[in-house]
């Protein structure tokens, strides 16, 4: 497909076309990367409109059954939900493992839902190079809500918080110990937690952290002054509060346009320096003088013969000075 027919289809809302373009965008050819930003480039004035949700949680807590869901009510809602599930990946092939297609099967059959898993590779904070290339292909292609699911929770995983407008994080019912193994700076990017499965027998348990987590909340800066936190017990098995989860959506979208927009702004300046960092990185390693060192020297490093400092410096000098 020409790039003027993967645009036009694109346009139409044609999801093969969506999942052919961020193919091209995922590809780390140079020939490929060259088509995938004129791509993306041609396509930015179509792009901006949708709600852009993160979803981030302890594995267990139930984000593919929440997303599921929460797609369906909204696609009931009128609304059309791409989901950008970002997968572990195999150490050897590299490919998504979790394969979320296969637990949201009711959501992926719907025309009005595009789910597409992809590999975290090797990205801190599980969120995929390209992903944010990726949520405004599916914006230019008629979505007005897309959710990026995350790997795991964790420092790391924040990353997610740096591409959407608003940062959910799922929980399931927890003793202080556990809620303890939630790190402060997850809570602290959150702007809604949901406690899920307040159902059957944990739903008191449900219940009891909705309140610990609510306090250890309120003790918190909210990530937005205009914004205070919202605590929720849901029930993504039941569906019980997801259509209060929507409520809130549509209130942070109408009280926060003014911050989402200026959160955005410095998303895109964020974006242009982890391109830059990603640019010389590629650029380094491939220097020839590095290149010809790196090997021995990440040897020695592993070996305990020479210290990460003195081996970066070494490669830094040849890098710059072409030895």
């Amino acid at each position: 497909m020409t790039s003027q027919k993967l645009i036009a289809a694109l346009e139409q809302g044609d999801r093969r076309a969506l999942a052919r373009a961020i193919t091209l965008v995922e590809s780390t050819r140079a020939d490929h990367r060259d088509e995938a930003e004129r791509l993306v480039e041609t396509l930015l004035p179509e792009t901006g409109k949708a709600v852009r949700i993160g979803i981030s949680g302890p594995p267990g807590a139930g984000k593919s059954t929440f997303i599921e869901c929460f797609g369906l009510e909204g696609i009931a809602l009128g609304r059309r939900i791409a989901v950008l599930a970002v997968d572990p990946s195999s150490k050897r092939g590299g490919g998504a493992i979790l394969g979320d297609k296969t637990r949201m099967t009711e959501l992926a059959r719907s025309s009005a839902a595009f789910i597409r898993p992809s590999s975290a590779g090797d990205r801190a904070g599980g969120v995929a190079r390209r992903t944010r290339e990726a949520i405004l292909l599916c914006e230019a292609a008629g979505f007005d809500t897309v959710l990026v699911e995350t790997v795991g929770v964790g420092q790391a995983e924040t990353a997610v918080a740096e591409i959407v407008d608003m940062f959910v994080l799922i929980v399931p019912p927890a003793a202080g110990d556990e809620l303890q193994g939630i790190k402060r700076g997850v809570i602290e990017l959150a702007d809604l937690v949901l406690v899920n499965k307040a159902d059957g027998e944990l739903a008191a348990a449900a219940q009891r952290s909705t309140a610990d987590y609510a306090s250890a909340v309120g003790l918190l800066r909210p990530p937005l002054p205009e914004w205070q936190v919202p605590v929720r017990a849901i029930s993504a098995l039941e569906g019980v509060g997801i259509e209060e989860v929507w409520d809130d959506v549509t209130r942070a979208a109408l009280e926060q346009s003014g911050a989402w927009s200026r959160r955005r702004a410095e998303q895109a300046r964020a974006a242009l320096w982890s391109e830059i960092d990603d640019g010389l990185i590629e650029h380094f390693r491939e220097a020839p003088a590095v290149a010809r060192r790196l090997a021995a020297i990440e040897q020695e490093v592993m070996s305990g013969t020479l210290t990460p400092a003195a081996a970066a410096r070494a490669l830094l000098a040849a890098f710059f000075g072409g030895a």
